[in-house]
């Protein structure tokens, strides 16, 4: 078999063979997770019904201000549109163990999975904390006391187990939907992919959630 010789490639054309490939995602895939990313923080932002007032805190109330400010925080993206949007997709989503704080959760996330575990701790007025340990282990312990209407857990291994099910199969990625809109020139595909993939997600979870009742889990 004959072989083409290879040759290293120039510096130059790989430099350039980049910044075109760059641009292309720039101004096809980056307006699209830009728009989308603007329409996320507006969302969770708004609308903004708290009043500040300036008052001089003392040094020794510094802890009460950051108490003060995450309360802020939870109260309003549990008011804001992403808030309103969690209670209304909470009747689809309570099948699966979810309640409408986690429905937020589920808005938020879709610029980003991780962004959950974040979203979580300003719903909940959990206080950041320079220890990252410290600070998960405080939002785990704050999951764990929630509490249902009927006064069972919110937060039980079945529940967890179905919301990791659901992010596995959902496209819950921003980057994605743009990409494959860049793709294929249409928001068709991306917003198909969007559903098909959603139902998949909510499908299996909602298997994994009652099938574990059946079986006796908890």
């Amino acid at each position: 078999i004959e072989l083409p010789p290879y040759k290293r490639p120039l510096v130059k054309v790989v430099l350039r063979h980049i910044w075109d490939r760059t641009k292309i995602y720039l101004r096809k895939a980056g307006t699209v997770i830009l728009g989308i990313n603007i329409l996320l923080w507006f969302l969770a932002s708004y609308p903004r019904h708290t009043t500040h007032v300036e008052t001089n805190i003392a040094p020794a109330a510094q802890n009460q201000t950051v108490t003060l400010e995450v309360k802020d925080g939870g109260e309003r993206i549990r008011n804001s549109f992403a808030g309103m949007a969690g209670r209304a997709i909470e009747p689809i989503i309570k099948p699966l163990g979810f309640d409408w704080k986690i429905g937020i959760g589920l808005v938020a996330s879709f610029a980003a999975r991780e962004v959950f575990v974040s979203t979580m701790s300003l719903v909940y007025n959990v206080e950041q904390n320079n220890d990252e340990k410290a600070h998960t282990r405080q939002l785990a312990q704050v999951l764990r006391e929630q509490k249902r209407p009927d006064g069972t857990a919110v937060y039980t291994t079945l529940t967890c187990l179905s919301l990791m099910v659901f992010y596995v199969l959902a496209m819950q990625c921003i980057s994605t939907v743009a990409v494959v809109r860049r793709e294929t020139n249409s928001w068709k595909w991306p917003l198909f992919q969007w559903i098909y993939m959603g139902v998949l997600a909510w499908t299996f979870a909602f298997v994994v959630y009652h099938g574990g009742h059946l079986l006796g889990f908890q």
